[in-house]
């Protein structure tokens, strides 16, 4: 196995973290580092917020392509009609820009929809979220692991390890396009854990780790006795319509009606570069990082899930409540922050000082997001191309967020 989870982590956290500071910035470009609360809070309502400038969101997605993004989207919805909107080139054959409405590789958002499963099996008594990943998949951690629960592996309270450190290359455009259809099973990413060391004790502290994840997936597989992706087709897209969303096999490399194609830029020897187009790549990264969607679909998979129809009260509850540990240098969280910001299954963060709840997610050719305000009155998908596997830069999301929800005047 060449490569792990640490290349996910590299390639989604340092973007992740980068749209948490990003959304905190006021007009000035300052992030606060504040620590959020540690709870839910007591009102689901946000204050009432200005009409959406949809002009400025055109422009926020506007200039592409340059030397990092080739193109970018967005789905602007809670404010009267569904607002699509997208700048610079989504084919470089043909010139078109990227489809508000088509499809792309999401990445880490699709751990949102692993851990809906865990808790829908929660709350059918089918497994207990105080039971131990040792008590339902026996042999699978390292003997020498302390218990972890399963609610640890959704709010990465767990203290698991990030695997094997060597194995995931050296992080380069190069190495990618030469690796992209290389496939590894979840069993074999999980076995990387062995002779690693525990970060912290379970349950004292947060630190994201896309391993939870695949835990957690195989975890659904156990309890159910059907593949991960049934269950998510079963439990999720059909009931929801989610004519976009898929979990392709592990060896499917396609991506049908993409919203823009992923290029990455590749150096020569000479010195000048050129761009591979890797829209086909091996979604192996499963339930931590593998699904394919759309921005109407998530849009419409992020509404049903705040509106509880997913999930009963207690277990939706769970989706807004930040365990009381510390911020274990968490890419996700702000830099300074010294709380959790992570709940079993979605991201607390701000813009201009309004909270949203939602998740990022990023494979080489994609830095993708989803966030809205609990009350649904503002909800955002958004998309971008960079060329670079390490993402989108801060300052595009910056933009895109600012004018999404502008500072307060």
């Amino acid at each position: 196995m060449n490569t792990t989870v640490r290349n996910r982590r590299w390639t989604n956290l340092a973007v992740a973290g980068a749209m948490l500071v990003a959304v905190v910035a006021g007009a000035g470009g300052s992030a606060s580092a504040a620590p959020l609360p540690t709870a839910s809070g007591a009102s689901t309502a946000s204050a009432a917020l200005p009409p959406l400038d949809r002009e400025a969101v055109r422009k926020a997605v506007a200039g592409f392509p340059d030397a990092e993004i080739n193109g970018a989207l967005v789905r602007i919805a809670g404010d009267g009609r569904p607002f699509g909107a997208s700048g610079g080139i989504g084919d470089r054959t043909t010139g078109e820009a990227p489809d508000p409405e088509g499809r792309f590789r999401i990445g880490s958002m699709s751990k949102v929809f692993t851990a809906t499963v865990v808790l829908q099996l929660a709350a059918e008594h089918r497994l207990d979220l105080d039971g131990t990943v040792q008590q339902y998949l026996p042999g699978l951690l390292p003997a020498d692991f302390p218990p972890v629960r399963i609610g640890q592996l959704l709010n990465h309270t767990s203290g698991l390890p990030h695997g094997t450190s060597g194995a995931w290359g050296d992080g380069t455009a190069e190495w990618f396009v030469a690796h992209r259809f290389d496939s590894w099973t979840p069993q074999q990413v999980v076995a990387t854990l062995a002779g690693q060391r525990m970060v912290f004790a379970p349950g004292t502290g947060q630190q994201y780790n896309g391993f939870n994840t695949f835990v957690a997936g195989l975890l659904i597989e156990k309890v159910t006795g059907h593949a991960y992706a049934h269950e998510v087709r079963h439990r999720i897209i059909q009931p929801l319509h989610l004519h976009d969303t898929t979990v392709p096999d592990r060896d499917d490399s396609r991506l049908a009606r993409p919203a823009a194609h992923a290029y990455l830029t590749v150096h020569d020897a000479d010195g000048t570069g050129h761009q591979v187009d890797v829209t086909e790549q091996s979604p192996w990264p499963w339930a931590e990082g593998g699904l394919i969607s759309s921005a109407p679909d998530l849009d419409r998979f992020l509404t049903a899930l705040f509106q509880g129809r997913l999930l009963p009260a207690a277990q939706q509850e769970l989706l807004f409540t930040l365990p009381d540990v510390p911020n274990v240098d968490n890419p996700q969280c702000l830099p300074g922050q010294v709380s959790a910001c992570m709940s079993m299954g979605l991201v607390r963060t701000e813009i201009n000082g309004v909270t949203l709840w939602g998740k990022t997610g990023s494979r080489p050719g994609w830095t993708s997001g989803m966030f809205a305000t609990r009350d649904l009155q503002r909800r955002m998908v958004y998309s971008f191309n960079p060329t670079s596997p390490r993402g989108a830069d801060m300052r595009y999301i910056l933009r895109l967020a600012n004018a999404v929800i502008p500072p307060a005047k």
